[in-house]
Formats: C-alpha cells, sequence, structure tokens
C-alpha cells in the first residue's frame, strides 16, 4: 500500500491520478518500478513496445509465466486499477527470491492500456502476440507528437516492433492480478475472486428521425418524436439485459435536435452497448433489440439507421490456470467464486499468445476510474497470499 501511495505521486495536476504513457510522470514511475524489480532480484529491461519487463530466471530451457497490468491511467482515475497488478505481483516475487522455481517468471509492466493519450490501446500485448498494427505508430496525440516518437523518446523501438513478439511454444501462459472495478465481491463479503472470461462487447449507434415541431400546438397523437422512440428502446435494452443472465447493456452518448425546451425532437442519436461472457447471448441480443428498434420506429413513423461500429469477441480465461487459482483460494480458506469481468483488461489481448487467467481483488463500493477508488490492505493482503500459493502450485503441476 505504500509503494501505490508513492507511485501514485507521479500523476498530471488535478484530483487522483492521470498518468499518461510514454510522459514524465510515466518515466519516474518506471524508475521506481524498476527499483522494486531489482529489489526482489529481477533482471530488468525495457522492450520496443516500452514495457518494463522483470525477470525472474529459472533452469535453462524453462518454459515463462507472465504476470502483469497496467502503469497508465485515465485522466483523474485511482491509484489502483492497473498498478495493483504490478507492484502486487513484485512483492510476491520477492518474498519468493530465495526460492527455485522450476520455470522463469516475467513482471509485465504494460505502458498503454487505456488508450489516453493516442488513438490506440492495448499495445504492450498485442506487441508481443503480434496483433498490433504498425499503422498506429504513426498516429498522433492531441499535440501532434507521434506514437512512434514517443515511444523512442522513452527507450522503445518502433522498428523492432515485429521482432518483439514473443513464441507461444515458451510460455506457460499470463496472469493478471487487477481489482475487480465493480460491487459483485464486495456484496458477496469476498476479498478475491476467480475471473472465468473477460467479456465480449459489441456497440451500435441508432439514429432516429422524426419530425422537428412545436411543442404546444402539436397533438399528442400527431407527433414524430425521435426522443420518445429513443427513450422507449432505451428501456428495452434495460429489460431485456435484466432478465437474461451474464448480459450487461446500456443507452447512452445521445444527441437530440432540436435540443430546446419548447420543440418536440426531429431527431436523436445514441450508442447502444451490450456486454456478455457468451458471444451467443450477446450476439442474440443485439439482434432482438436492433429489431426492436426498427419496430419501436415503424410504429412511431420514425426514421431508423442502426450501425455496428464496434465488436470484441469474449475471452474465457484457461481453465487449468483457473483451476490452479482455486486450489490456491482454497488453500487460503477462501471461496473461490467466478466472476465474469465487464472490462478489457490486458489479458484479453495476451489470450492471442497464450492462455490467461486473472484474479480480482475487492474494491471499496465497486468504484474504479475515480479518485476515491480504494483497496484495503488485508484484501491486498489476501490477493499476495493466493498469488504466492499459484506460484509454488504451479511448480506442483
Amino acid at each position: 500500500m505504500q509503494r501505490l501511495d508513492e507511485v501514485a505521486q507521479f500523476s498530471e495536476g488535478g484530483p487522483g491520478v492521470t498518468r499518461r504513457p510514454f510522459t514524465d510522470e510515466h518515466r519516474r514511475a518506471n524508475q521506481l518500478i524498476t527499483t522494486w524489480m531489482q529489489q526482489a532480484g529481477l533482471d530488468v529491461h525495457i522492450d520496443a513496445a516500452g514495457t518494463l519487463v522483470g525477470r525472474k530466471a529459472g533452469p535453462p530451457g524453462s518454459k515463462t509465466l507472465l504476470i502483469g497490468s497496467h502503469q497508465d491511467t485515465i485522466s483523474h482515475g485511482g491509484k489502483y486499477d492497473g498498478m495493483f497488478g504490478i507492484a502486487l505481483p513484485i512483492l510476491v516475487l520477492e518474498s519468493l527470491r530465495e526460492q527455485t522455481l522450476p520455470y522463469s517468471v516475467e513482471i509485465l509492466a504494460f505502458a498503454d492500456e487505456e488508450g489516453v493519450r493516442f488513438p490506440t490501446a492495448l499495445m504492450g500485448p498485442r506487441v508481443l502476440a503480434g496483433t498490433f498494427d504498425d499503422a498506429n505508430l504513426q498516429k498522433t496525440d492531441k499535440d501532434g507528437v507521434s506514437l512512434a516518437a514517443a515511444l523512442s523518446e522513452h527507450g522503445g523501438d518502433p522498428d523492432s516492433i515485429a521482432a518483439a513478439k514473443r513464441n507461444p511454444g515458451d510460455l506457460i501462459g499470463y496472469l493478471e492480478v487487477h481489482i475487480e472495478q465493480g460491487p459483485l465481491l464486495e456484496s458477496l463479503g469476498l476479498p478475491v475472486g476467480i475471473v472465468t472470461a473477460i467479456c465480449g462487447i459489441e456497440r451500435w449507434t441508432v439514429e432516429l428521425t422524426g419530425q422537428a415541431a412545436h411543442a404546444g400546438t402539436t397533438p399528442m397523437d400527431l407527433r414524430r418524436d425521435a426522443f420518445a422512440g429513443a427513450a422507449e428502446i432505451a428501456l428495452a435494452v434495460e429489460g431485456y439485459c435484466q432478465a437474461m443472465d451474464g448480459l450487461v447493456g446500456i443507452v447512452a452518448s445521445m444527441t437530440l435536435s432540436p435540443n430546446v425546451p419548447n420543440a418536440i425532437p426531429g431527431k436523436a442519436a445514441f450508442t447502444i452497448e451490450l456486454r456478455a461472457s457468451d458471444d451467443l447471448i450477446r450476439e442474440a441480443a443485439a439482434s432482438a433489440l436492433t429489431q426492436w428498434a426498427e419496430a419501436v420506429s415503424k410504429r412511431r413513423a420514425l426514421g431508423c439507421r442502426l450501425t455496428k461500429t464496434y465488436a470484441q469477441k469474449a475471452v474465457p480465461c484457461d481453465p487449468w490456470l483457473r483451476g490452479t487459482l482455486v486450489r490456491s483460494l482454497t488453500h487460503h480458506d477462501f471461496r473461490p467464486h467466478r466472476i465474469m469481468s465487464g472490462a478489457t483488461h490486458d489479458a484479453s489481448a495476451m489470450a492471442d499468445l497464450c492462455p490467461v487467467a486473472m484474479l480480482f481483488t475487492r474494491c471499496r463500493d465497486g468504484l474504479s476510474h475515480h479518485p476515491d477508488e480504494a483497496i484495503t490492505a488485508a484484501d491486498a493482503q489476501a490477493s499476495a497470499a493466493c498469488l504466492a500459493a499459484f506460484l509454488q502450485m504451479l511448480d506442483s503441476d
């Protein structure tokens, strides 16, 4: 907890923590994390994508277990999202410094998961998996600085991105320790939980066109109110998701025209986002709800344009790694509750490289991406104990 307080000081101004990739705040955080890694006896380097890597070498020819998370934050975020999954594993490896493991371990401190500086995200794991699009290197931040230039200045090597791809045959898998970012563990009174899958995500834009008119002179039964249609669709999304286990959805980002108090909205544009750990459930929901949107529009005499703007498949966590996590939790008398991750993590991109698993830690009020994000030292200790047990049980496996 002291280390997390210390690294949180490397932030831009304002509430919470703001640490964008390849900035002075990032550089100073890397220096501190390097010190932690060296105290744990790890060999440290920065790879081509700007990922800080600390390695505990096993016997010659042994495979490698990867453990990591991200050190960047959203604007005015919290001190635990991402960084907790870096600081905690380093401490656990430090506690096991004198113990010889039959495999190698690498701690990965990824530079850019959130995508808050450049219009890309998950750069570090995508480079390791060989799924990074080199065209992203030419994308720029709001000041016109390209990703390639920022990466080079930070010690990365844009010209060696392709060569940084890892060989899956050399790896055991990837484990990420992360705060839950939701309220489920707290509601169950549990300090830790095991992730079953990282949800798939689907987003649609919906544009409804009616007729703008005077709100005082147009009878109710003659109105073509685009917002009323949007409200009906929003309630349908809420009701469908409430009735379907494992599915969440939201209507958001709405704009109206004209957006004045005495005129009927002639246009309404909004987004529908659906998330589920089962892609079939998500796809069925999208089909049903888009058909419902079209039916609502027809009944209300509205024009309707639906466009799918984003789709990301669900990522199941590896059964074998999950099984070892279950044993590590039960070893410490924690109930191994299974939980879906409704947020995307570095693990979702690492799944293109190797088997992945995640251990969630309870956070206060389920709050994340907020300055008041918080965990307790007791829950951090529970996660540390489970991670240490996992490493030792992986040894026996």
